[in-house]
């Protein structure tokens, strides 16, 4: 990014010991001499009795209770095959197996573990510790017996470290029904609902498209799609590339931060000498042009005339005839190339390309992260990058597509955060100055932003111990205002250069303008299940802040639709998951408009229908990208048309 964009200054260590929002502070109960006393789990009271006090486990009795009223902690009248509870909620009724018991004495181990977790939690997000914009629950794994106790200092932040960078093994911990607070959630669960097509399951969106759609079908579309012809001749123009490079480091490297401005012109020299023929250098630098180019051109592809050929395709196609060489190659370079690679799929909108590369990428991170000495000291900063952004990358993917995991996330837990790369005056001959500025702020901050929306995804969209469409209100209340706590607590955590305003105002840069439709469509997800709730059983709005909640939802897919160019400002990172979300929200919105009480709380009918008219014509101007967005295309445009006969029948009039 240039100086007009984010500040030049890198975050310090102070300032990223600023960026990790604290958690809520827990309370938790001891007993001693027969009464209970509650304390505060961070004073150091709560910290001394945890560990010192003696714990008296009552003896042993089994239980019969499900699963469900185990996490509610209701009585379970044990019924078979489904308890009265489960009944009411048409939930899954799962009894524990034979010989397998949960007593009094079990909950107290579990509690002392948990009160221990908390101990760890407040020591990772105090000031002294380090933290950073990074905030998140530690996992029960960090505190197993493979961590060594010592802390590892790194740009002003600190992170327990274990003995091994592989996968870590630990219970996860449940949370009221809703998902678990599992040994790693920095990516997307296997199975889950997020995805904007999962919305067609909802009865009333039902209504508004005719045709049946499973959510497998747009990676369906997306593999039949026709492969990019690379057999026709691309002239390669290397005489003037200095605009390209310069729009690569002003406008794309801030959202990726994987190349090193301070070792460009070295590896510039270097592919000069083998004739951009052969090796990762050359390949980093042809595809740096690739990407600067689609940047210099205006960043998106939906602004190029159909059948133009696409800003920097020339590069790239010379960048793909290199790859085949470095598929084989186990170096961290060979993995830079493939995540740029991805990045230039994102920006075709070839959603299953990219994660192919990025995949080829995330198997030479973990042979090189399973040990240290495979990592050259140079390549440190470099390979924490390129990891990054393979996690980012496969969880924006995962988020709509139902693909294969790559398994890099089992390296999170040792992996440090993104520093400044370090500079070396040999690299630049005394000469030449560095063509960019390494910028970190709007790369940490997607870090944590990404990280909490699996954190959403795990715990209330994973379905794999509950029915998708059964809840409880009373449940979901503490999850749902938790994740809105940690949200608001990364915005305020935000630097300055990148803190939006979350008024109805323009951000002052690109960056702020992303980041907050980011924001609200995380906002969105997080208060979608009683949007689900209300349009299920209409007198579910009638019990304590269920309006409140919904209003807030339809508040932030309001705030995505009502500007939509906007989005064009991360059209070249998120042009495929922005046009999803875009779709999602507005399914959201017109299934709200023929609500009686979702009605209400929304603008009156005339502002909605240009909203909701600018969304479909949006679409149908990006539905030549992909036949994904052309699928998304064609169903919000019959959902509008359904929509308004809808209300005419119903005789619903919005304010």
């Amino acid at each position: 990014m240039d100086a007009g964009l984010v500040s030049d200054t890198q975050p310090s260590d102070s300032e990223l010991s600023e960026m990790r929002p604290p958690l809520k502070r827990a309370r938790s109960s001891y007993e001693k001499n027969g009464q209970v006393k509650n304390v505060d789990s961070g004073s150091e009271e709560a910290n001394l009795r945890a560990l010192s006090d003696p714990l008296d486990y009552p003896r042993r009795r089994a239980t019969i209770a499900c699963e469900i009223c185990r996490s509610r902690k209701s009585r379970c009248d044990g019924a078979r095959p489904k308890c009265r509870l489960c009944s009411e909620l048409n939930a899954d009724c799962v009894y524990r197996e034979p010989g397998i018991k949960l007593d009094a004495g079990d909950k107290l181990i579990l509690e002392q573990l948990s009160r221990i977790e908390v101990l760890l939690q407040s020591n990772m997000t105090t000031p002294t510790s380090g933290g950073g914009l990074l905030a998140g629950p530690i996992s029960p794994a960090t505190s197993n017996t493979a961590s060594t106790g010592t802390e590892e200092h790194g740009g002003g932040l600190k992170r327990l470290s274990t003995t091994s960078a592989g996968p870590q093994s630990a219970q996860p911990l449940p949370l009221n029904g809703f998902g678990t607070w599992s040994a790693n959630i920095s990516t997307m669960p296997k199975s889950h609902t997020t995805p904007a097509l999962h919305l067609l399951q909802w009865p009333v969106i039902k209504d508004l498209i005719s045709r049946p759609c499973d959510p497998q079908v747009l990676m369906q579309l997306e593999m039949s799609r026709p492969p990019l012809d690379f057999g026709i001749h691309y002239s390669l123009d290397l005489s003037n590339v200095t605009p390209y490079v310069h729009a690569f480091f002003d406008h794309v490297n801030g959202w990726y931060a994987v190349v090193d401005p301070n070792v460009w012109h070295t590896h510039y020299r270097t592919a000069m000498s083998q004739g951009f023929r052969t090796g990762p250098e050359s390949c980093i630098c042809l595809l740096v042009l690739a990407l600067g180019q689609a940047a210099h051109y205006g960043q998106s592809i939906s602004r190029v005339p159909q059948g133009q050929l696409a800003p920097g395709m020339s590069y790239f196609a010379a960048a793909w005839t290199l790859l085949p060489n470095l598929i084989t190659r186990n170096d961290i370079l060979s993995a830079q190339c493939h995540i740029l690679a991805a990045a230039y799929m994102m920006y075709l909108v070839r959603p299953l390309e990219a994660w192919n590369l990025l995949y080829n990428s995330s198997m030479k991170l973990q042979l090189l992260l399973s040990s240290a000495e495979n990592i050259p000291a140079p390549h440190k900063e470099l390979s924490e990058r390129v990891y990054w952004n393979a996690l980012m990358i496969e969880s924006d993917l995962l988020a709509e597509l139902d693909l294969p995991h790559s398994g890099v996330v089992q390296f999170e837990e040792s992996m440090r955060l993104p520093r400044s790369f370090p500079y070396d005056p040999a690299s630049s001959n005394g000469t030449d100055s560095p063509p960019g500025n390494d910028d970190l702020w709007y790369f940490l901050a997607e870090i944590a932003l990404r990280r909490l929306l699996n954190r959403v995804s795990h715990l209330i969209y994973s379905y794999t111990h509950r029915a998708s469409n059964s809840f409880s209100i009373a449940a979901l209340e503490p999850v749902v205002a938790e994740l809105d706590y940690q949200l608001n607590q990364w915005y305020e955590s935000l630097p300055l250069p990148v803190k939006f305003p979350r008024e109805r105002v323009p951000a002052a840069t690109q960056i702020q303008t992303v980041l907050r439709l980011r924001y609200y469509a995380c906002r969105t997800i997080i208060f979608r299940p009683y949007i689900q709730a209300v349009l299920a059983d209409e007198n579910v709005a009638s019990e304590p802040g269920v309006q409140e909640a919904c209003s807030k939802c339809l508040d932030a897919c309001i705030r995505q639709l009502e500007y939509l160019p906007e989005h064009h400002q991360g059209h070249l990172p998120y042009l495929w998951q922005g046009a999803l979300s875009i779709m999602s929200q507005s399914l959201l919105v017109m299934s709200a408009t023929v609500n009686q009480t979702l009605a209400a709380l929304m603008p009156g009918k005339r502002e909605m229908d240009a909203v909701i008219a600018e969304v479909v014509g949006e679409l149908e101007r990006l539905a030549h990208l992909a036949p994904s967005i052309r699928l998304c295309a064609e169903m919000v445009r019959e959902a509008e048309e359904r929509r308004h006969g809808m209300i005419e029948r119903r005789g619903m009039g919005m304010r």
